[in-house]
């Protein structure tokens, strides 16, 4: 989230169009990319509930079993960026800026790979083996080298070329390719090898993870599809307005990476204590997981509802009419992201139990009934503009943060519905 911030501020500094092709690539590449890994966190949950009953022996399969899904999903990924401008011009985008993002996205089609077998399975996977804490120092050095490289890029700086806009799609692409390939490396080696000792991918383990993981995927979408669908809302209000939607979202989403943490940790300690036969344990791990995404939630969200002005200035100039939409836009998200951490976290809860298909049903219901359809009316017919999109979004989340917990709660009432 770190490289998504740095790539935004520096696209912020070329102006509003830079950045609205810039944030409208970005949104795309990162919705893909939070569907398709969905899938991929299955793993998760399943190697820390083979954990806990015992059964090391299992892990090695569901690695790689993990990898060959995680190989396969890099195609459909790479072709819907090689046809981005044909897609953004078939929903309505103004051409310019659909040209601009197809060109984004072509440079960024280069970095699903490293995203989707390095990254998406190593982060999958090593929490589940308690070696979880790697992933921080590489990926704080790989958001480091993407802020010098995303500079250099753009402006042509220490003797590199000048590619301007196209500077942090190239530098996301290997810094992403740099961190997948060092934590591929670190699995591969050490005391975590006797986990990934060389096992054929069987059928069994590759229908397991896709019973456990296409749900989850899908419940990724339905979220994640929403806040692109907001984005290609905004973005026909022109740039501008998209330009400030990507601020204020980069904002709250540097926030969000806490519950997302929390909601690993729910995954994988719910998951064991499920494989263990303890479901007092699973429910005392899911609450305390739930309390503290909201807790944390709770902390940014009163900067946001104190300070937007300080926020706002670290991407774009106070005085541009981005910027005072952007202001507008993190005092409502003040008011949401209490429910963005518990739906966050109650959702990894509820995948350490098993339960990923009711979970999306409710998630689908909540986006998509409830959140989408007040975004549409408040944006374009009641006249609130990117507003009136923000306070829809506050609605879905707010549903599914209700519904999630709630299932939950029932699902951990008693020892025998765990």
């Amino acid at each position: 989230m770190a490289m998504g911030a740095t790539d935004t501020a520096f696209l912020g500094a070329l102006g509003p169009d830079a950045l609205a092709a810039g944030s409208l690539g970005t949104s795309v590449e990162i919705t893909t990319l939070v569907i398709l890994q969905g899938v991929l966190a299955a793993l998760s949950a399943l190697v820390a509930q083979a954990r806990g009953a015992g059964n090391g022996a299992a892990i090695p399969g569901l690695y790689w079993s993990g990898a060959l899904l995680a190989g396969l999903l890099v195609l459909p990924a790479m072709l819907l960026f090689q046809h981005a401008e044909t897609l953004l011009l078939a929903v309505g985008e103004p051409p310019a800026l659909a040209q601009a993002t197809g060109r984004f996205l072509s440079v960024l089609q280069w970095s699903v790979p490293g995203a989707m077998v390095g990254t998406g399975l190593q982060r999958a996977f090593l929490p589940a083996i308690d070696a979880g804490w790697v992933i921080f120092p590489i990926t704080l050095i790989g958001a480091l080298l993407n802020a010098v490289l995303c500079y250099a890029l753009i402006g042509g700086h220490f003797g590199f070329p000048a590619w301007g806009f196209l500077g942090p799609a190239i530098a996301t692409t290997v810094i992403t390719t740099g961190i997948a390939l060092a934590l591929t490396v670190f699995t591969h080696t050490g005391s975590r090898a006797a986990f990934v000792a060389r096992a054929r991918p069987r059928a069994a383990e590759l229908a397991a993870l896709l019973r456990l993981g296409v749900p989850i995927g899908a419940t990724f979408a339905v979220e994640t599809t929403l806040f692109l669908a907001v984005a290609l809302l905004i973005g026909t209000l022109g740039a501008e307005a998209l330009a400030a939607q990507q601020t204020a979202l980069v904002a709250i989403s540097v926030a969000f990476m806490i519950p997302l943490g929390l909601s690993q940790a729910a995954n994988v300690r719910v998951g064991h204590a499920i494989g263990a036969c303890d479901p007092l344990a699973a429910r005392r791990a899911g609450l305390a997981a739930i309390g503290l995404g909201a807790a944390a939630e709770a902390a940014f969200a009163a900067l946001n509802a104190i300070a937007p002005g300080q926020v706002v200035r670290l991407f774009l100039d106070p005085a541009t009419q981005a910027a005072s939409i952007a202001l507008t836009l993190l005092r409502i998200a003040a008011v949401f992201q209490l429910a963005d951490g518990i739906q966050c976290v109650a959702a990894g809860a509820l995948r350490g139990l098993g339960d990923t298909r009711t979970p999306f049903i409710l998630a689908a219901l909540g986006y998509w009934a409830v959140g989408f359809p007040a975004c549409w009316f408040l944006t374009l017919h009641a006249g609130f503009g990117p507003a009136g999109a923000w306070c829809g979004l506050a609605a879905g989340l707010m549903t599914v943060a209700i519904l999630l917990t709630r299932r939950f709660l029932r699902r951990t009432a008693h020892p025998s519905s765990a």
